[in-house]
């Protein structure tokens, strides 16, 4: 096991400054394009992960901590926040999210303060059943890691074709298996 709950903080706090200085700033062309239908654009990962901030992380592991194994945690749906209720700016997105992950950080470190072994509880999810606080929390941090690499990688398959012959030695742009 490698979770360290210091360590789980340290990425987690540095996700909204990431997608803040790698999109701000970014024309339309980059904070637009996908990988074609049913992918996700710029905007649309953001928006994605402000539905995790309200709806996922924090909910789930109040439900580990407060009743177990006793009741299934709620269906979160990823798929969300492409029904079109989104708006505003994406620096306005890019804000929400940061305050949103900065709250749930500091609501974070007061719950894991005030249950000792909060780490090894468990509760039920929907499709997986009985999972761990640590597997909810790793999971939050690869999720964050996840967004990333594929912000990274849709924005390197906008130039696939234009690289030419170095595709071959770009392995972003290779099929992953």
């Amino acid at each position: 096991m490698n979770f360290e709950l210091h360590e789980g903080i340290e990425m987690l706090e540095r996700t909204p400054i990431t997608l803040r200085y790698f999109l701000t700033g970014l024309s339309n062309g980059w904070l637009e394009c996908d990988e074609g239908d049913g992918t996700w654009n710029a905007n649309q990962v953001v928006d994605h992960l402000i539905e995790g901030e309200k709806h996922n992380w924090i909910p789930r592991l109040k439900m580990i901590l407060e009743e177990g194994e006793r009741k299934v945690f709620p269906v979160f749906d990823r798929h969300s926040h492409l029904d079109g209720r989104s708006s505003g700016s994406l620096e306005e997105k890019l804000k929400e999210f940061d305050s949103l992950r900065s709250k749930n950080i500091h609501e974070l470190k007061e719950l894991l303060d005030h249950h000792h072994h909060a780490l090894d509880a468990t509760g039920m999810h929907p499709a997986f059943g009985k999972v761990t606080a640590r597997e909810l929390l790793s999971t939050w941090v690869v999720h964050d890691m996840t967004h990333l690499a594929q912000l990274v990688r849709v924005f390197s398959h906008r130039y696939m074709e234009d690289v030419g012959p170095w595709k071959e030695y770009l392995g972003v742009l290779k099929k992953q298996s």
